[in-house]
């Protein structure tokens, strides 16, 4: 007889992910669940090239296994998933009546960066263009509209002509192609200068388009912002599209955990687990001071140019023909902080995106961001963020399971 029998090796779970390959935000979703594999879990995964308008695949239908990742697009495609009677975890939420338990973005926060975005660069008119009867696309318009509402702004939201009764995203943003001329005299008819939300890039290259064929000047008469953040397609519009970078790894990694959690027995919560956006990715399509004063206008400029340089409060007031205190006053008036807070959110803001965009040592990026020195930066950042800038590195690259955790735990 053995002293010592060997161990029993655990079976491997058998996992189906079903995600929509064929976009930007399907993709960052399977990169988070591969990262949570590598990290954490060996599931034995079956997986396809896949795009949602070509129906559930047959091998899905069939599948046999212990939990699945879907892309629920539809009610109908929301109750073959059911019949597999497996754990699910519904990563796209676009058919809330499937009740599935949902990893999804938080479209409040994502509307609330677009809100300040607007408010600090002083527009007093904005605009909401969406797909009607997305769910994604209408709560990001009432989200906006909300936000917008305590900033005392009143939002324009676009309606089409015809509502679609087929509420599924690749129809919907095909249908936006169909009513061009309505959109443009919807845009015509808005006061400007206006910073427009659009509910996806998709939806803000459109509007562009359509302001280039009114020639109306993108950004200083029509600036745009959009959401999902896909870099090559904002890169390649003109004028570049700034947009909302969603932290869609992040959903992914989320995802892959809590299904191992069902998997092993754990009931999930009621509520959607909300991941927010990472930041708005400011392009050329909102660099614009919604302000009617070109002096003032000329002098927060200089400002912003040269944030990361020697400046001086002086300088900036210097190139608008002011004196000091009324350049700081107006700046107060109209972006809603002194010249320097808005010198220091810049520098920040910039060391947050080195921090996590490159391996630079602090001491470069003090250097680059306007810092005089390290220990500088490490006591400012500290202080206004709350982390010392190797923590924000460590948490904002999602590095470690017990942040994971943590975030179901609260």
């Amino acid at each position: 007889m053995e002293k010592n029998p060997p161990k029993t090796v655990a079976r491997r779970r058998r996992v189906a992910v079903l995600v929509d390959f064929s976009r930007w935000y399907g993709r960052r979703v399977l990169l988070g669940i591969a990262k949570f594999l590598r990290e954490h879990h060996d599931w034995s995964v079956q997986s396809e090239e896949w795009r949602w308008t070509d129906g559930v695949p047959a091998w899905f239908q069939n599948w046999q296994g212990d939990g699945a990742i879907a892309w629920v697009e539809t009610p109908e495609m929301g109750a073959l998933v059911r019949k597999l009677k497996v754990p699910v975890v519904d990563v796209r939420g676009s058919a809330p009546g499937s009740r599935f338990p949902l990893v999804d973005t938080d479209n409040r926060a994502v509307a609330g960066l677009v809100v300040e975005h607007f408010r600090e660069r002083g527009f007093r008119h904005c605009a909401y263009c969406g797909f009607v009867g997305a769910n994604y696309s209408d709560l990001r318009s009432r989200f906006f509209q909300e936000g917008l509402r305590r900033e005392g702004i009143v939002c324009t939201v676009y309606q089409p002509p015809e509502i679609s009764r087929n509420p599924q995203t690749l129809e919907l943003e095909k249908r936006g192609l169909l009513f061009q001329e309505h959109l443009e005299r919807w845009l015509v008819a808005l006061p400007k200068p206006v910073g427009i939300m659009a509910c996806n890039d998709i939806r803000g290259q459109q509007i562009m388009n359509a302001c280039r064929r009114l020639n109306l000047a993108v950004p200083d008469t029509v600036a745009v912002v959009g959401v999902d953040n896909d870099e090559i397609f904002c890169e390649l519009s003109d004028p570049p599209l700034s947009s909302v970078a969603l932290d869609t790894i992040r959903i992914g990694y989320e995802a892959a955990n809590l299904l191992e959690r069902m998997m092993a027995g754990a009931r999930p919560g009621v509520e959607p687990i909300l991941v927010p956006p990472v930041e708005i990715v400011a392009r050329r399509s909102s660099d614009a001071l919604a302000i009617d004063n070109p002096q003032f206008v000329a002098g927060a400029r200089f400002l912003r140019e040269h944030a990361f340089e020697t400046v001086n409060v002086k300088d900036a007031a210097r190139i608008a023909g002011m004196s000091r205190r009324q350049f700081e006053r107006l700046f107060v008036e109209y972006i809603g902080r002194a010249p320097k807070a808005e010198v220091l959110r810049l520098r920040l803001e910039r060391a947050k995106k080195l921090l996590l965009d490159t391996n630079w040592p602090l001491a470069r990026i003090a250097e680059k961001t306007g810092f005089k020195s390290a220990a500088y930066l490490h006591a400012v950042f500290s202080q206004k963020v709350k982390l010392t800038p190797g923590k924000f590195r460590k948490n904002a690259k999602f590095d470690s399971k017990e942040r994971s955790d943590g975030q179901h735990a609260s």
